[in-house]
């Protein structure tokens, strides 16, 4: 376009939308299961519901989940995003290819990114393959899955106020997030916010924890719920992201003692269990509470 030596006043509407564009508040799913991709279980119900309702209140979201082996990608309409493919995470010495899809909930209006890689989520199932047997892997998946998500946002230039982390899978972010990104600018002044449901975890860890942890600035006394462990449970997990989270939420009725404790001495602001029906309006107004930025539709 031609340079123009004149000035030429812009639409009222157009400083309106810009300003209010400005002031989105910008919430991070990182998500372990959704509907309709995984429709079994409560979490995935919430996972889909509440990027929607945060969405329609005037945020703006990015939303990720696993591409396990069981979401169907042809009747979802996957496709790979070139732009954001390519990158290799190394975990314990090896690349392992990060491949990024997406898809769109149609109904949501809402566009879900999917983590994929042959190593991790080619077989089917979430922690269990088709025999019930635990993968044996689950921790290195959750750390690719982890670090996956947050250099793709790196990528796409994008800075959250909150990152919600729902499920196992996502359970050892806040970690990552406040040791080894937490002088990114993308990442540095965003409240992370862990959800607890009653989905529980069991499966063997394999020596070597140490090596597949090993990233920028984590060291081991990061992580010590890992000192002499045979198991991978919720419960180890849990601890882990309560160590390292702004925030707590209940979605389910009954956390374990220990857990509920170590909430209290850290004296996290935290969320009770409600009704799922609500979950949307009850975890808006939290998010509201906890991040001085968080300024939506309803939100000054």
């Amino acid at each position: 376009m031609p340079y123009r030596n004149k000035f030429v006043p812009l639409q009222t509407e157009y400083f309106l939308n810009f300003e209010s564009m400005k002031n989105q508040a910008k919430v991070l799913f990182i998500s372990q299961e959704i509907d309709p991709y995984i429709n079994e279980t409560e979490m995935a119900m919430i996972c889909r519901k509440l990027p929607q309702y945060v969405q329609e209140k005037g945020c703006e979201i990015r939303v990720f989940m696993p591409c396990y082996g069981h979401v169907n990608e042809r009747r979802n309409q996957l496709h790979e995003v070139q732009r954001l493919s390519g990158l290799n995470v190394i975990i314990n010495d090896n690349d392992h290819p990060l491949l990024i899809k997406v898809a769109s909930i149609q109904s949501a209006r809402v566009q879900v990114y999917f983590i994929d890689n042959d190593d991790f989520f080619r077989n089917k199932g979430i922690a269990r393959d088709e025999n019930q047997k635990p993968f044996d892997n689950n921790d290195e998946r959750s750390i690719f899955f982890v670090r996956s998500v947050l250099e793709t946002i790196k990528k796409l230039r994008w800075t959250p106020d909150i990152i919600l982390c729902s499920g196992w899978i996502s359970a050892l972010a806040p970690m990552f997030i406040k040791r080894s990104y937490i002088t990114d600018p993308f990442f540095a002044k965003a409240k992370v916010v862990y959800s607890i449901y009653k989905e529980r975890l069991l499966t063997p860890l394999q020596p070597g924890v140490d090596d597949r942890m090993a990233f920028d600035f984590i060291e081991k006394t990061d992580y010590p719920e890992f000192t002499g462990q045979h198991h991978l449970t919720s419960d180890l997990l849990d601890h882990i992201a309560v160590r390292y989270a702004d925030a707590v939420i209940a979605e389910c009725e009954t956390i374990p003692d220990e857990i509920m404790s170590y909430i209290k001495e850290r004296e996290l602001p935290f969320l009770e269990y409600g009704p799922v029906e609500q979950a949307g309006e009850r975890q808006y107004k939290f998010f509201e509470q906890i991040s001085p930025s968080f300024k939506c539709e309803d939100g000054v």
